[in-house]
């Protein structure tokens, strides 16, 4: 089982500074190299804790979920600023002025985070960022209802480990953008999300015991049910997100793999409202 002793979630020793994500994405690497193994993604807008800078990198604490890792120091910028509003759609353009027609400074996913600081006609504009389309774009406490939908919204998208955004995800950041949006954080790594996401479901392997929402989970994999029948999960097998037969899924990943562990369901309405455990213990 996770402990808050893992290197993954402990709080690095010494004092912090907070930084704020001012590119579009930036790699949260394994060491402070430029093709260190991905271990996750910080989108726009999230806060980071520096502890520690070694070169162009810095040791950081993603407060979002607790996850460590290092990160270039380019990519942030202090102060923090408020946040206010986040990105709904799989992706937009972040432009330069409220134009269609301007320079796009960057791509940002579903669930960047922007200071929003004015407005101009149908665009908003967020401070470090520039100008973003309404459309995209809702205020940051607004809530969806079906985790479901929204890790369908980024069907296709292709496989990246340690990948959280739309041009690249994995399965843990696929079912933590799912939840997420509807207020629910789950922890990053498939274990931890094992282990103390929602409650355990004793009888998952009867017929029809799952049902949509419900995670599903190997060592190492997880994905979330669209019906009782029928799992979503981004994998290396189709390297994207795809849906399949799940008896299609365990037996293609027993002959390769191994075969699952269990599954796990969360009740929405109920763990909206509070925050979870792993997250505010310390």
């Amino acid at each position: 089982m996770p402990t808050f002793d893992d290197k993954r979630l402990k709080r690095p020793d010494g004092e912090a500074t907070a930084y704020q994500v001012t590119a579009g994405v930036v790699a949260v690497r394994q060491a402070p190299q430029p093709d260190a193994r991905l271990e996750t993604q910080a989108l726009h807008g999230e806060i980071v804790d520096v502890f520690r800078e070694e070169g162009e990198f810095g040791y950081a604490q993603c407060r979002r979920d607790r996850y460590c890792g290092w990160v270039l120091m380019e990519a942030l910028s202090a102060p923090t600023l408020p946040v206010t509003h986040k990105i709904i759609s799989p992706r937009t353009h972040c432009y330069s002025e409220p134009d269609l027609k301007s320079a796009p400074h960057f791509l940002l996913s579903q669930g960047a985070r922007l200071c929003v600081s004015g407005t101009e006609g149908d665009w908003l504009h967020s401070d470090r960022g520039g100008w973003v389309h309404k459309r995209h774009v809702a205020p940051v406490g607004a809530l969806q209802d079906d985790p479901v939908a929204e890790a369908e919204r980024f069907l296709g998208a292709p496989y990246l480990w340690g990948g959280r955004e739309s041009l690249g995800i994995d399965c843990t950041g696929l079912t933590q953008q799912a939840f997420e949006a509807v207020g629910i954080m789950l922890p990053r790594d498939s274990d931890m999300q094992y282990e103390w996401s929602g409650q355990g479901i004793p009888d998952w392997r009867a017929p029809n015991a799952l049902r949509r929402g419900d995670l599903f989970f190997w060592k190492g994999h997880v994905g979330i049910m669209t019906d009782s029948e029928h799992l979503l999960h981004a994998n290396a097998w189709h390297m994207a997100v795809a849906v399949e037969p799940l008896e299609s899924a365990v037996t293609r990943i027993a002959n390769y793999y191994a075969e699952p562990i269990g599954a796990r369901r969360i009740d929405v309405s109920a763990e909206r409202r509070r925050q979870p455990d792993w997250l505010s213990s310390q």
